[in-house]
């Protein structure tokens, strides 16, 4: 009895370890680096999903959306968004691609997971020019490239309902989980990373990132009257461009040396 206790300790002992290695790669598997940055990031979710969510949710905004891509401002949008996707790190083949979007009103851009992104009319005005909407689209880009959406539906949502999904067990919920993914609100951690990244990007493509200053002080100066910052899941405009000052150094350092638009090899 105490020899056959002895081996079936040894075999316990084993398969534990054995499953506890395939935890460990698993979790591994799940960790993903954020490109500039470098933070690491606990994301259960393939670069597929990223694509899958993001064109299922796009189509459904298009279907709904006046656009306005017949007007000469989008050449301008399309010709931005072409510098800053040939020097971003893609972490998997996104299909990258942009719409301006007639609204007036709505003071808005975004870039769903995958790459699929909007431009409305709305935010033109405050951008005054292509470095202005650089600035705004390597923003959006920005959180694309660090998956902030799909992060977030992870924190949301819990592992239950994202095993669920992955393991294609309730494939109807992946029409509302995609839309969960665009409204939920990015933390103040995500909004400054992607201050973070978009800034390089900026830099890597021509655009002067001394430019994403400008930027945000005239959107203070149209926000007055926002909630106070601990109210709010975005950082107050002071934070933000005291964050952005400090990432200065480095992206006027790459800015010199691509002050002419010349894309990654």
């Amino acid at each position: 009895m105490q020899g056959s206790s002895k081996r079936w300790g040894a075999r316990k002992s084993s398969g534990f370890y054995s499953l506890a290695a395939a935890t460990a790669l698993s979790f591994l598997a799940a960790c993903f680096t954020t490109p500039v940055t470098g933070r690491t990031s606990f994301n259960p979710f393939s670069i597929e999903n990223d694509k899958t969510l993001g064109a299922q949710s796009y189509a459904e905004v298009m279907k709904t959306s006046k656009l306005a891509d017949s007007r000469p401002e989008h050449a301008m949008v399309q010709r931005c968004v072409d510098r800053l996707v040939a020097v971003a790190d893609d972490p998997g083949n996104f299909d990258w691609e942009v719409h301006l979007i007639d609204e007036p009103e709505t003071v808005n851009a975004w870039c769903m997971p995958g790459g699929k992104m909007a431009v409305y009319t709305g935010i033109l005005p405050v951008t005054e020019d292509e470095t202005g909407l650089a600035v705004v689209m390597a923003h959006e880009i920005g959180h694309a490239v660090a998956r902030h959406g799909t992060e977030s539906l992870v924190q949301q949502f819990g592992l239950s309902v994202i095993v669920e999904l992955l393991a294609g067990k309730n494939a109807d919920m992946w029409g509302s989980v995609a839309t969960a993914s665009i409204t939920l609100p990015n933390s103040r951690d995500h909004e400054l990373e992607a201050d973070e990244i978009g800034l390089i990007y900026m830099a890597r493509a021509g655009y002067d990132p001394d430019q994403a200053i400008a930027f945000w002080q005239r959107m203070a100066a149209q926000s007055s009257g926002a909630p106070p910052e601990w109210l709010s899941t975005h950082p107050s405009d002071d934070t933000r461009i005291a964050a952005l000052k400090d990432n200065l150094k480095k992206a006027r350092s790459i800015y010199a040396g691509k002050k002419s638009w010349k894309p990654n090899p």
